[in-house]
């Protein structure tokens, strides 16, 4: 019922993947199974779930919707489950110290729909059901979506949460709808999409932070232990906001490894004396 990880599957682009972090109730997994089908959407990705997996609590919780469950695949890590996407979305009710561009679910579902249907790999991010999801989570991504609910009170379960981003998803199809949608976005906002090269995956983007975070170590530029996660999250959300290609990335690794290895003889070298 639950497909192997040790190789990350390409999404066909056609419909965002929902990812759901540490999701602690099988049967919450069941009825975000029975949300997202709902709204037509199939690609589910669990990472680490407290639950043992197959489970049949999922199975019954999601009163018909076994395609979803039999298709979910497990991951060890966030960065995992989504090294294949170009475009994430982390969705959280908190406001966090982090600058990022914050859409409704209504206007993120017309970006998504350019994203997908350019064949753009697309991840939604939901946390675990107490605390939603981590900082490291949320610097993963471009942008983040809130559901504007009652201030006071905006508690939502998991699968009510997944139901809402999935149905403006599946509204935004609606041509009429999408236009009006557009017009209600920050202009320029959760990136254009590249004519000439296809946004970085997640997994071009970590290879870059991890580079740079290995300088930047070796450096001594994080060298303060207490600052160091804050740091590098910042950094992370610089280069997320940024919207990065696959070019853009692997012309940034090129510049840290000129830097790190020093300056060079010009070629065709001028003499000595």
């Amino acid at each position: 019922m639950a497909g192997s990880a040790d190789e990350p599957v390409s999404s066909s682009g056609s419909t965002p993947a929902v990812v759901l972090v540490e999701p602690q109730l099988a049967e919450n997994i069941g009825m975000v199974a029975r949300a997202m089908l709902n709204c037509g959407l199939d690609d589910l990705r669990l990472v680490r779930p407290r639950a043992d997996w197959p489970n049949e609590k999922a199975v019954a919780a999601a009163s018909g919707a076994d395609r979803v469950l039999e298709q979910a695949r497990l991951y060890p890590s966030t960065a995992a489950a989504t090294a294949d996407l170009n475009l994430l979305f982390a969705t959280t009710a908190r406001s966090r110290a982090m600058t990022k561009w914050t859409l409704t679910p209504r206007a993120a579902a017309s970006e998504i729909r350019r994203a997908t249907a350019a064949g753009i790999g697309v991840g939604l991010l939901f946390g675990k059901e107490a605390r939603g999801l981590g900082n490291d989570d949320v610097a993963l991504s471009q942008a983040i979506i809130a559901i504007p609910l009652n201030p006071t009170f905006s508690s939502l379960n998991l699968a009510m949460a997944v139901l809402i981003v999935g149905y403006e998803w599946r509204m935004a199809a609606n041509a009429v709808e999408a236009a009006a949608v557009a017009t209600a976005t920050v202009p320029g906002a959760v990136l254009q999409l590249p004519k000439e090269t296809a946004p970085a995956t997640a997994e071009q983007l970590q290879g870059l932070f991890e580079q740079l975070e290995s300088e930047l170590d070796r450096c001594g530029f994080l060298r303060i232990a207490e600052k160091r996660p804050i740091m590098v999250r910042n950094l992370r959300n610089l280069f997320g906001r940024a919207g990065l290609s696959a070019q853009e990335v692997r012309t940034l690794r090129g510049i840290i490894s000129c830097l790190v290895a020093g300056p060079r003889r010009p070629r065709g070298g001028g003499g000595g004396a």
